[in-house]
């Protein structure tokens, strides 16, 4: 369903509406000029024949009448004619049309003449003269000055109309630039964004939107802070706990275990003619070696000490070595700025945890044969990561239900950075972490 814009809306009713005054006006105006010109012919024409009856009864030479009558020639609208009964005309006042002025259009003309006017007087003078004084009324005069002050009038409210839609168009310019502030605010709140408060308008109810915008802003982004900082502790105590459970079984289960193989060895030294001991020596060394290995891992996967001793470099190069060696048909690729050495404690674990956890998720789903690690310093601003893999990919609405890229995004976020998602089907995956380490820091 198309839906067209709200000035599209605005503009196309008031285009409507100055149509229809028009139409309305234009009637009215065509109804008003038309009544206006009868009137003026007839008023002109009754005026002409009082005037001409009133002259004529008052002389008695036949001269007089015809100076008098050249007299009413130039009255306006009129063609006055002077006849005897015998029908010989004595006299014609033409039409006094100005040719310096052009005629209104006829379509005007045809609309606003109506019906012709002509009147005809019969006369006697003092001697018993018969006469017949025929008068007949030209409009075009009265219609030209109709169509001139319509022309005015249409001009005058065209103007009027053109002054309102650009007034209209300034006000509604700045309403919509108002609500087009308020849009990329409301959509960097949906990416997370709630630190750039939107600015005062100029209009009231607008300022109203936008301070009720910005109190929401305030109170998600406490919240916000608020949640960081909990998942902070909480995967610092995570880490705590971890850190803990790994030095227990390096303390206590791995040197006990190591204790029971250097005895079973001594055993089956002492013991070697014995087929049975030996079997069951053989044995116990063999669990103790597998127990020790899988301890190694199980240290490994909760807390590598070699990240606190060594690094974060030192620690991914063991992560990946270790990958490798597990999984022979994975290719991993890894760069590192050498001073990621310097970074804090607390990011340097977490970016140790999203290169784990991609990696899992990699020979879990991807199928992927190549993975290429990217740690970058930029500027000392900025610690980037990108992982890129060629496996198949997966639509990206489809992950992200998945707990370990939501724990991943959570850690990123808990530093105050950004987390990027780039994959489509059978196109592999690569994933983007942006930290500030100012922020970080603190």
């Amino acid at each position: 369903m198309n839906k067209t814009t709200l000035r599209y809306q605005i503009n196309s009713r008031i285009l409507f509406l100055a149509g229809c005054i028009f139409i309305i006006g234009g009637t009215i105006t065509l109804l008003q000029a038309k009544r206006a010109v009868q009137d003026e012919m007839n008023s002109s024409i009754h005026l002409a024949v009082q005037l001409i009856a009133f002259n004529l009864t008052q002389t008695n030479a036949r001269t007089e009448w015809l100076a008098q009558l050249n007299a009413l020639k130039e009255t306006r609208h009129l063609r006055i004619q002077l006849k005897e009964s015998s029908g010989n005309v004595l006299n014609v006042s033409q039409f006094a049309i100005p040719q310096t002025q052009s005629n209104p259009p006829k379509w005007f003309v045809n609309l606003v003449a109506g019906s012709p006017v002509k009147i005809e007087r019969a006369l006697i003078t003092d001697d018993g003269q018969q006469l017949i004084v025929s008068i007949e009324a030209n409009p075009l005069n009265e219609i030209r000055e109709v169509w001139q002050e319509s022309v005015a009038f249409f001009g005058l409210l065209f103007l009027l109309v053109v002054l309102i839609f650009w007034i209209i168009q300034l006000v509604f310019n700045r309403v919509l630039k108002a609500i087009s502030i308020i849009i990329h605010g409301l959509e960097r709140v949906e990416f997370g964004d709630y630190q750039k408060q939107l600015p005062d308008f100029s209009s009231d109810e607008m300022n109203r939107i936008a301070k009720a915008i910005n109190h929401t802003l305030e109170k998600l982004n406490a919240s916000q802070q608020e949640n960081r900082a909990l998942t902070q502790h909480n995967l610092g105590i995570q880490e705590q706990e971890r850190q803990r459970l790994a030095q227990e079984l390096h303390d206590e289960l791995g040197q006990s275990l190591t204790a029971i193989k250097v005895m079973t060895v001594a055993i089956s030294r002492a013991e070697s003619k014995n087929v049975i001991i030996k079997q069951s020596t053989d044995s116990i060394i063999q669990i103790s070696d597998h127990l020790m290995r899988v301890v190694r891992s199980m240290m490994q996967q909760l807390h590598p000490l070699i990240l606190t001793e060594l690094g974060l470099k030192a620690a991914l190069d063991d992560l990946i070595s270790h990958w490798q060696i597990r999984h022979s048909h994975l290719k991993i690729g890894f760069e590192c700025d050498a001073n990621c050495e310097l970074l804090p404690q607390t990011i340097s674990i977490h970016i140790f945890r999203m290169v784990q956890e991609c990696l899992t998720n990699t020979v879990r789903h991807a199928n992927a044969s190549h993975v290429l690690i990217n740690l970058i310093l930029d500027n000392n601003h900025f610690l980037l990561l990108k992982i890129t893999d060629d496996g198949q990919g997966c639509d990206a609405q489809t992950i992200k239900n998945g707990f370990g890229l939501l724990s991943m995004r959570e850690r990123v976020r808990s530093l105050g950075g950004d987390f990027f998602i780039e994959t489509q089907p059978q196109k592999g995956m690569t994933i983007r972490a942006k930290i500030p380490l100012c922020t970080s820091k603190k």
